[in-house]
Formats: structure tokens, C-alpha cells, sequence
């Protein structure tokens, strides 16, 4: 029983495809492809900076590409994002900056819908910006779960969790 319920948490978190993430009108789907772009990039190039202000929401197309940030004097790497990531949920979603500086490891496309065309969309279509709240949750319980899952995190007493 405790498998079942782990097996289904686990799906709960499970990245959905942009299609379904991008569920809106005819009009809005429009608008949002109309102004897509995409951008290629080799090895070592920058996509963006942490901090600099966020121009879009981003989609990797191919190739694969590091998360990495600044905290408190330490350069640490966050990870990698690979074809099928959608990039700065976090970003678009709250202030509008990077979180972290994203570059190409090797050569790459990424896919990047403006942040102009995302508000009009939202302005438009209100659900759109829910269902991209709900991925923004299941991003970080999916964070949260890895580290767990790496023994990154122990239990306190009380049930509230902290990093060694």
C-alpha cells in the first residue's frame, strides 16, 4: 500500500508536456507561436544571467544545458536541463529575474516565448497563468523529492525538514 501511494505522489509531480501545459484558446495558441523564437547556441554560450531581467519562458529544444548560481560566495550547479525542459517558470511567474545563469554544455536550441506575449495571454486567458503555477509546484516538489531521495535533507523533530 505504501508503494501505491508513493507510486502515485510520484505521478503527481511528473513534469506534463507543454502541450497540455499551454491548454488555451485557439487565439491565445496563436498569438504565443506567432511570437515564439527560437535561438541556437554552441558550447560555453550564455542563454542568460542570474539576476539580469527575464525576457521569456524558455523551452530546450535540443542539446543540453547547466543550470549553475551564486549563493553567499559559492558558485554551485544546480543541474542540467536537457530537450523538453521548460526554463524559468519561477522567473516569469514571480520578479521577473533569473533565478540562475543557464549555458549551453554542448549546442543547443531553445525555444523562447516572449514575456510580452505570455502577460497578453494571461491578461486573455487567466487560467493559462494557473496552469503554470501548477507546474511551478510540481517543479519544486520535484526538487524536493531528489533531494530527498539524496539524502540532502533529514527530518527534524516535528516533522519540518532542514539541510544538514
Amino acid at each position: 500500500m505504501q508503494t501505491e501511494a508513493r507510486s502515485e505522489r510520484s505521478e503527481s509531480v511528473d513534469p506534463r508536456p507543454l502541450a497540455e501545459l499551454l491548454q488555451c484558446p485557439p487565439s491565445i495558441r496563436t498569438v504565443l507561436n506567432r511570437s515564439s523564437q527560437c535561438f541556437n547556441y554552441e558550447a560555453g554560450d550564455i542563454v542568460f544571467r542570474q539576476s539580469d531581467p527575464c525576457q521569456g519562458l524558455y523551452l530546450i529544444v535540443s542539446g543540453q544545458f547547466q543550470r549553475r548560481t551564486d549563493r553567499l560566495k559559492a558558485h554551485l550547479v544546480l543541474g542540467q536541463a536537457r530537450s523538453g525542459d521548460l526554463i524559468e517558470l519561477a522567473a516569469i511567474l514571480g520578479d521577473e529575474r533569473h533565478t540562475y545563469t543557464l549555458g549551453a554544455i554542448s549546442a543547443g536550441s531553445v525555444l523562447m516565448l516572449p514575456i510580452d506575449a505570455l502577460h497578453r495571454a494571461f491578461d486573455a486567458y487567466p487560467p493559462l497563468r494557473r496552469q503554470l503555477l501548477e507546474e511551478l509546484a510540481r517543479e519544486v516538489s520535484r526538487g524536493y523529492s531528489a533531494c530527498w531521495h539524496l539524502r540532502l535533507f533529514k527530518p527534524r523533530r516535528g516533522g519540518a525538514v532542514a539541510a544538514d
